[in-house]
């Protein structure tokens, strides 16, 4: 594995960040001054699998094909990319829709789960509707090396040319792949934590990115819900700039998945794999 510290390449498929924010006026509390600045949008978006309606989400409007698959497969609606048949977006201003078509087996096993979603932007697990739904079984991932410390440096100065809507008016989380050379090669932004990493795994299924070598970047903290999106995906590294929850670190070594903490001011923190004998 090359240990040369890793760069950044230029972000695909990047979306202005005029695109997903519009300018709103405001003023002090005596109303003697008045300014304006830019705020970031949202909008419900309503997914229906062949026909039945699943979920509505609140998102950010931008790279939504991208998060209609990494939420089909994080959410374990589908296996794989070919499960997704059609994919039709449709629906103007802060209502969308989108009509999904999957196959057979993928819609039956949706029908078995009836589920219901109605979820907000700091949604993780709502609509489950029984605990073998929020901690479901699994595959144990086969275990990849630590990335070089190298890799690391800087890291959060660096993605920020992944995340032009947070540096143009904030409000919003970052997820980013580096592939297996150490290069930043994607990013995606969305006001819920969840989503963003949804469609950072749709829009490396989409482009057909290799994940293997390479690791995911949250900006965001990092509970369960991140943890079973990323072993869906088979991602193998997950580095996360705000601390993880206990339950994370748990299934992080249960699955074998590298899980890294990036504090602000300190040197990274490994959780997963555990060091010998480590509570």
């Amino acid at each position: 594995m090359n240990a040369k510290r890793p760069t950044s390449a230029a972000p695909a498929l990047e979306t202005p960040a005029p695109a997903a924010s519009q300018t709103y006026s405001y003023s002090d509390l005596q109303y003697t001054e008045s300014a304006s600045t830019a705020l970031a949008e949202e909008v419900a978006l309503a997914i229906a699998y062949n026909g039945i309606s699943q979920a509505v989400m609140l998102v950010t409007p931008t790279d939504l094909e991208d998060f209609i698959v990494g939420f089909s497969l994080g959410s374990g609606i589908i296996e794989d990319a070919t499960d997704i048949y059609d994919l039709q977006l449709t629906g103007e201003g802060s209502a969308q829709y989108a009509q999904v078509t999957i196959a057979n087996r993928a819609f039956w096993n949706l029908k078995q789960q009836r589920r219901q979603l109605a979820g907000t932007s700091g949604c993780g697990l709502c609509g489950v509707e029984a605990v073998e739904q929020a901690l479901p079984d699994l595959k144990v991932l086969p275990g990849a090396p630590l990335p070089p410390a190298e890799w690391l440096d800087g890291l959060r100065q660096r993605i920020g040319a992944f995340q032009p809507l947070g540096q143009h008016c904030g409000a919003v989380h970052a997820a980013v792949f580096m592939n297996s050379q150490g290069e930043l090669l994607l990013g995606r932004e969305d006001i819920g934590r969840h989503n963003a990493l949804d469609k950072l795994i749709g829009g490396l299924i989409r482009q057909n990115i290799p994940t293997a070598g390479g690791l995911a970047i949250v900006t965001s903290r990092c509970s369960l819900e991140l943890i079973q999106k990323v072993l869906r995906a088979g991602i193998q590294t997950l580095v996360s700039l705000s601390s993880p929850t206990g339950l994370a670190v748990q299934w992080a070594r249960r699955h074998n998945l590298n899980l890294i903490h990036l504090p602000q001011k300190s040197a990274p923190r490994v959780y997963s794999p555990a060091l010998e004998n480590q509570a």
